[in-house]
């Protein structure tokens, strides 16, 4: 059975239908006949356009929910109460409803009907008798003069008003009568309470209208003209209600459904309400407004009229940025939430300041850009990046046009308060290219300026900056002249000690004042040529100076050029001065004691320091750390930025978690190991990427020009020191990571124990990262012993393992000979592959790892397999007296045939771990060293006149 309420739905809307289709042929479609000329009068036309497609639209819902209510009439039985369009659609048939509200109220505000009524039409004409008779149905007391535009007005309005009111009486019936356990209970609930709701809504609209069309004509036409929009409602006018607004004591405050406008004098104060916030810390005798470029406080001597003033604020705003009127009613709803802290729009300032005429897009909290978004400047500058109470603030790329044609500085970069600070590529309009650290928008700490190799003269400096110019410790590469650069810096100029090397293997050293050299100072040739004087400013000798040749000749006197004449000396050779020791002219090192290795890199130090005693905040990580992690990945690209698309770094804070409780859950020896070389192997852990700025700064100083014997010193000193400042990392980890478990920090360790924790333990993990320029270093510093050796070992190799044994005073009864029972000519022949073949297979092994403790460990298997061999030929345990392992570990050693082994040697004794002096290892070592001597005597190059050539044997 059907209810009493839906059969009066059915004639309501069946009596709506009709008043639709009639207003629409009678009244809209003889008014849009109408063809105005002046501007008005088309905009007129324009709002009654949109009216008759509202209107139609209108009807068209109506005859489908009539056609529902039709079908639930006709089969009850089978069709249920939630068919009918009114309940299973209530919020389109709801939105329908607010749009012809819209639409008529728009014509309302700019009087369009009465406006259209003017134009005598002939078609209007002829439907006056047809007019008539519907304003006398739909109206009450309409004379035939009083078809004007008010009474249009009313007409329109009246059967939807009545329309409303029934909807909403005839809903409220059906709700009381269906039951609580009905399947369409919750649909008529719903459609009850919103069309309930239009009521107020509906009356609300209408009275905003008329209230606007009045201000528009009380206002001045410099005025209208300035705030004058069709779909414009005004909420509140100070007239009615005063309000006082400071700083800015407006005369008049006049409320709109999109802006806010205060009045003063003859300026307008126009404030767009998507950008505008109300305080929610509330002052009782006022309330707090933010715009992006000001602020002011409403208040009223009535708080009663300031909770009025403040309610509307807030619901305009709220509504505003849904796009959408909503149906609250002051005194008819609850307060209306707070405005949004955070908000996505855009917005140009115009105040005076850097931000002038800028326009700002992306998100925004209490007035200011917060967040991401896009700042544009009308010169072409362009941000991209995160925001933090309208400054730039975390990461960010920004384009700087340059006065040449589609040229820009490109800086992709952390921000902090507006400025450029921490970590940043620079890529700049002049081919040149900033990779390092920042402060306060200039270059500080450590970086990396390198031109492009296709500008004239490309240069390269890697090292430390202060206030934008290169100060303290760097080095510049001249690729153009062919020079490298190591050391001190002031206000953009060489000065304090330094060192050149040249492609041609020619290096200074002396003091630095205003990019020139000063003072005494010394000069190292490639032949090892020493002179120690003065230079000219251009690095010519010149003055009194002394060299000492390579063969220990000395000249000294006083030095200098002209022009085409070359080098001129007047002075004392003396060549009675006895040859120096080889070794000792090659070892000749420059740069140490001039550059404390502990102060070299500090701006590659200093941020991991701040970052740990800042307690390791994952948003830092990147800003401070992100070196090697960001110019591998060029950083991000901008839209990523835009779309909140950056994928970090992701999880900063998260990850920096996960690490500091790896660090907690390996300090055992052997796992902390294994964590230690996993950390140092990770481009994502703090400890990788403060190691792999390391290796950026080794691979500039010592690769290229930089391979110089001469430099060896200071690379030895600086990977020692690396791996002391990555064990004290390591260490600042670990105590952070006490500290945020609530647990006591370890003592702080003693120089003895750390150093035993360096060389132990970090320095084997970080030498392979550095092994490959250092080791160049040992092969250029001892490239003269280990021809002498490798000229030993090549005449020792011409001859049978018998004689050579012979040779070299081994005791016969060690020879591995009895346990072959072959005849002679084949013993002779195997012999020379067989002879202690394990303990050369071992020794080989040497240049297989870079880990000075492994090497020494295959030093110490090489002594095992030369005592195994000889107790397995003596048949019983023997330990080897020196006297009798030297001459067998020479044999192995020229059988091995080891390339470099000088170079080996030297670097496993500079960086073998303390605890083995004095022990086996240095024992082991010692007697290697020994070999290596004995084989670049000149015996040994003697040996085919001693020995006679290979087939007398």
């Amino acid at each position: 059975m059907c209810s009493p309420e839906e059969e009066a739905l059915l004639r309501l809307e069946e009596v709506f239908s009709a008043a639709l289709a009639r207003i629409n042929s009678v009244v809209l479609q003889p008014l849009l006949k109408a063809e105005p000329s002046d501007p008005r009068g088309r905009e007129c036309q324009r709002l009654l356009q949109q009216l008759q497609r509202s209107s139609q639209q209108l009807w068209e819902v109506t005859e489908k929910s009539l056609h529902s209510l039709r079908e639930r009439l006709r089969h009850p039985d089978t069709i249920g109460l939630e068919s009918v369009l009114l309940l299973r659609d209530a919020d389109h048939v709801l939105q329908v409803h607010m749009e012809y509200i819209e639409s008529y109220t728009s014509c309302v505000v700019v009087q369009a009907f009465q406006m259209a009524a003017k134009l005598r039409s002939e078609y209007w004409r002829s439907q006056r008798k047809a007019l008539r008779q519907l304003l006398s149905q739909l109206l009450s007391g309409v004379s035939s003069e009083g078809l004007g535009g008010s009474a249009l007005v009313r007409a329109l309005c009246q059967p939807l008003t009545h329309h409303v009111q029934q909807y909403a009486h005839l809903l409220q019936s059906l709700r009381s009568t269906v039951g609580d356990h009905h399947p369409a209970r919750e649909l008529v609930v719903r459609s009850a309470t919103l069309f309930e709701n239009l009521q107020p809504f509906l009356r609300q609209a209408l009275d905003q209208a008329v209230d606007t069309q009045t201000l528009w004509y009380t206002l001045s036409s410099r005025l209208r003209d300035a705030l004058y929009a069709p779909a414009r409602r005004l909420l509140q006018d100070s007239k009615d209600i005063p309000v006082t607004v400071t700083p800015l004591r407006a005369e008049r405050v006049l409320l709109f459904d999109d802006v806010l406008v205060l009045l003063q004098g003859h300026n307008v104060h126009t404030f767009d309400l998507k950008l505008v916030w109300v305080d929610p810390e509330q002052d009782g005798c006022a309330f707090h407004l933010l715009t992006p470029e000001e602020e002011f406080f409403f208040s009223s001597k009535n708080p009663q009229d300031q909770a009025v003033w403040r309610w509307k604020v807030t619901q305009a705003v709220c509504q505003a940025l849904r796009g959408k009127k909503d149906f609250p009613v002051l005194g008819e709803a609850p307060e209306p939430s707070e405005t949004p802290a955070c908000r996505s729009l855009a917005y140009t300032f115009l105040a005076e300041g850097r931000l002038c005429r800028a326009t700002y897009e992306g998100e925004w909290c209490r007035g200011r850009p917060h967040g991401k978004g896009t700042l544009k400047w009308p010169d072409g500058r362009n941000h991209v990046g995160s925001f933090c109470q309208g400054l730039e603030h975390g990461f960010g790329i920004r384009l700087v046009p340059q006065a040449s044609e589609d040229k820009f500085d490109c800086y992709k970069c952390h921000w902090r308060e507006g400025s450029m600070c921490g970590y940043g590529i620079c890529e700049h309009s002049t081919d040149e290219v900033y990779k390092g650290y920042f402060q306060e928008g200039l270059r500080h700490g450590f970086g990396v300026l390198e031109s492009t190799p296709q500008v004239p003269q490309p240069r390269k400096y890697t090292g430390h900056w202060e206030r934008g110019q290169r100060s303290g410790y760097g080095i510049q590469e001249d690729s153009d002249r062919g020079e490298r650069y190591i050391g001190m810096w002031q206000a953009d100029q060489r000065h304090g000690p330094g060192v050149v090397v040249t492609q041609a293997g020619v290096c200074y050293q002396g003091n630095f004042q205003a990019d020139k050299m000063v003072g005494p100072g010394i000069l190292l040739s490639e032949d090892d040529s020493l002179y120690e004087g003065t230079f000219t400013r251009d690095l010519t000798l010149m003055g009194k100076g002394k060299v000492t040749f390579p063969n220990g000749f000395t000249l000294e006197g006083s030095f200098g050029s002209g022009a085409g004449r070359g080098l001129h000396t007047q002075g004392m050779l003396d060549t009675a001065a006895p040859p120096p020791d080889p070794s000792s002219t090659c070892k000749r090192q420059l740069g140490l004691g001039a550059f404390p290795v502990e102060s070299r890199w500090r701006g590659v130090y200093a941020p991991f320091r701040d970052f740990v005693r800042a307690g390791c905040p994952g948003d830092l990580q990147e800003a401070l750390l992100g070196f090697h992690v960001q110019s591998s990945r060029e950083l991000r690209k901008s839209q990523e930025y835009l779309c909140g698309e950056r994928t970090p770094l992701d999880d900063s804070a998260g990850r920096m978690e996960d690490i500091l409780q790896e660090v907690l859950q390996h300090r055992e020896p052997e796992a902390l190991q294994q964590h230690l070389r996993k950390a140092l192997s990770s481009s994502l852990h703090p400890l990788g990427m403060l190691l792999r700025t390391l290796m950026l700064t080794f691979q500039a100083t010592y690769t290229g020009i930089g391979a110089n014997k001469h430099l060896q010193g200071l690379a030895q000193e600086e990977v020692k020191q690396h791996a002391r400042e990555l064990w004290a990392a390591y260490r600042g980890l670990l105590q952070v990571a006490l500290q945020r478990k609530g647990q006591a920090p370890e003592e702080e360790e003693g120089t003895e124990t750390r150093d035993l924790q360096m060389h132990g333990l970090m320095l084997p993990l970080i030498l392979p990262s550095f092994y490959s320029e250092l080791f160049t270093l040992y092969l250029l510093l001892h490239e003269r012993e280990d021809r002498l050796y490798s000229q030993g070992i090549t005449n020792l190799s011409l001859f049978p393992d018998t004689k050579l044994l012979e040779f070299l005073d081994v005791q016969k009864h060690l020879w591995p000979l009895k346990d072959l029972t072959l005849t002679t000519n084949q013993r002779h022949s195997l012999v020379k592959n067989k002879c202690f073949l394990s303990a050369t297979e071992c020794l080989q092994k040497i240049i297989t790892t870079v880990d000075p403790r492994e090497k020494l460990e295959v030093l110490e298997r090489t002594y095992g397999e030369i005592e195994a061999t000889v107790s397995r030929v003596l048949g019983q345990e023997h330990k080897l007296p020196m006297d009798d392992l030297l001459p067998l570990l020479i044999y192995v050693v020229s059988r091995a045939r080891i390339q470099h082994l000088g170079a080996e040697i030297h670097l496993i004794r500079d960086m073998m771990d303390p605890i083995h002096t004095g022990g086996l290892y240095d024992f082991l070592l010692t007697a290697l060293e020994s070999c290596y001597e004995h084989l670049q005597k000149d015996d040994m190059h003697r040996l085919p006149s001693r020995w006679g050539s290979r087939e007398a044997w």
